[in-house]
């Protein structure tokens, strides 16, 4: 995408330096580049509707670079960066060639780009872990600026996710970034597969590959079946993970196996983050930005970009809406604090848990997902895998019973743990960090209310998602659920985790209404570690009883 000698990647790197002499003398080289090339092209004129509508154009490499600097002038966590790209903008417009502006609101569709940009501002250990970020990847993406508001879980996070793609395993890198874009292409999620595509490309992957499954190697085809099965009905994996490890030709290792249901359960979970929190395109990739003018209706396209113009009107929707629901997070401390009382007064008997447990799984058949939104894959995602009609199926629909997973006789602390960390090793560990650092996550608040003990409520939202994939723990009173998760909060929950590609800002909007925006994240992030761990549980029983 940029200038194709080494000369110039090593500065597009080096704008990640800790260092502002590196820095700025990098920035110095890439502003004589960028005037150079817009000298030799001359002023744009005004009959040519977008620089970007022509093939072969002169302007489109120039194009790309001009994408970058602005997702720099936006993104970059070192301000001498952010200027000095502004400037190099503002200076290749002055010379009469069309700059891009940001499309959308920000990196969430939900929340506004103040608050999440707001996060590193004012606290310095979120702004050195976007630095380092930055210097790792060249880009600070809109995941990450999301996670930010929780900046322990972020650190733990991109440390896992550097480990799985970027250090020593089983896989090769180009292996790596494939699965990546197979598992997200799963649930329709395009903005993490554009990114691997680019990554995979970077790291020397085959671009035939990306016409189509059909296209990668018979070993990649091999896996797309399991890829399907783990994303929609993990309860179903035995059979297709023996298949890949006893395959004549082109068959699994063990470690390789390992490295590849990590990452496809990694970003299976990373697709529904992805959606519940509204992320949008990165700047400067397709859907991120817009060489076109704003339209006439100024008001409505330059504030969105912008992230001004509707901000009185959020406000009043926001007070009409804290209004009508005044009181719901007082109910909701009532109700954790009755339970412990129960807790405390008498303890239910095995038979009634189990009870219990069947109960609220039936329960979680009933609760229905955003069905209406109907969801049909583009080519560009769907050619990455197969059977797009299949989806995530209730257990018990059409007389198709599964025995429940019961945690006490294979769980993720007592043998999925140890099991990764002996094939692929470290991986346990940073993945054991990462879903304890998810579940044990708290700032003792609700809402406005300081000084609350939160455990119960973090506990009845993982152990309910793990309910929906029939994996009980003998020793939690599922009646707990229904008490602590109503109705609203249940759906989004499911749609979320099982057919996150149907998530919609209205269903974001209508659960925990007086909670803030960092809390909600907070949610999602359990409920995408949630099921990651659901889903390595099925696969990880399944290669311990192969090779037993």
């Amino acid at each position: 995408m940029d200038i194709q000698d080494q000369d110039a990647t090593a500065r597009w790197e080096a704008l990640g330096s800790r260092d502002p002499r590196s820095r700025g003398t990098a920035m110095e080289h890439i502003s004589q580049e960028v005037m150079r090339r817009v000298e030799s092209i001359g002023p744009i004129p005004a009959t040519v509707p977008s620089p970007l509508a022509t093939a072969g154009h002169p302007t489109s490499d120039l194009n790309d670079i001009l994408a970058r600097l602005l997702m720099l002038s936006k993104r970059c966590p070192f301000d001498d960066v952010r200027e000095r790209c502004v400037w190099l903008l503002q200076n290749v417009q002055d010379f009469g060639v069309r700059i891009p502006r940001p499309l959308g609101n920000g990196p969430s569709r939900f929340i506004p780009e103040k608050e999440i940009l707001q996060v590193s501002k004012v606290d310095p250990r979120t702004q050195s872990i976007f630095e380092d970020a930055f210097a790792a990847l060249g880009r600070l993406d809109n995941i990450s600026l999301v996670m930010g508001f929780h900046p322990q879980y972020l650190e733990s996070f991109l440390r896992t996710q550097h480990y799985l793609l970027q250090m020593d395993g089983p896989l090769s890198l180009h292996y790596r970034h494939y699965i990546g874009i197979m598992a997200a292409a799963r649930h329709q999620c395009s903005y993490l597969v554009n990114l691997h595509v680019n990554d995979f490309l970077q790291v020397g992957g085959d671009s035939k590959w990306l016409n189509g499954l059909d296209g990668a190697p018979q070993k990649l085809q091999a896996l797309g079946e399991l890829n399907k099965i783990l994303a929609h009905r993990p309860w179903l994996t035995k059979a297709h993970i023996e298949h890949l490890l006893k395959a004549e030709e082109h068959s699994w290792s063990l470690a390789e196996l390992i490295h590849a249901v990590v990452l496809l359960t990694h970003y299976h979970s990373l697709a529904s983050f992805t959606f519940g929190c509204g992320i949008t395109p990165e700047i400067h990739s397709d859907g991120g930005h817009t060489f076109r003018p704003p339209s006439l209706s100024q008001y409505c396209v330059c504030d969105i970009a912008n992230g001004n113009g509707h901000g009185h009107l959020e406000e009043r929707r926001g007070n009409h809406q804290v209004s009508e629901v005044s009181g719901e997070v007082e109910v909701l401390m009532e109700r954790m604090k009755q339970l412990q009382e129960c807790r405390d007064e008498e303890e239910a008997s095995q038979e009634e848990m189990a009870t219990r447990f069947e109960r609220e799984k039936t329960e979680s058949m009933l609760v229905a997902t955003a069905e209406d939104e109907e969801c049909v894959p583009s080519r560009d995602v769907s050619r990455h895998f197969e059977d797009p009609s299949y989806g995530y199926k209730d257990f018990s629909r059409r007389g198709e019973h599964v025995p429940t997973f019961r945690v006490q006789d294979y769980s993720w602390e007592d043998h999925g743990y140890s099991l990764v960390n002996r094939l692929y090793p470290d991986v346990g560990q940073l993945l054991d960090e990462k879903f304890q650092m998810a579940y044990n996550l708290t700032y003792n608040t609700m809402a406005m209310h300081k000084d609350v003990d939160t455990t119960m409520l973090r506990r009845a939202i993982w152990n309910y998602i793990h309910c929906m994939f029939g994996i009980r723990y003998d020793d939690y009173d599922y009646g707990e659920i229904n008490q602590l998760l109503d109705r609203s909060f249940k759906v989004y929950i499911k749609t979320m985790v099982c057919s996150p590609e149907k998530t919609t800002k209205r269903m974001y909007e209508s659960f925990w209404r007086q909670f803030q925006h960092s809390e909600k994240v907070h949610v999602n992030l359990l409920l995408m570690e949630a099921r990651m761990q659901a889903e390595l549980l099925y696969a990880l029983r399944a290669i311990t009883r192969y090779m037993t």
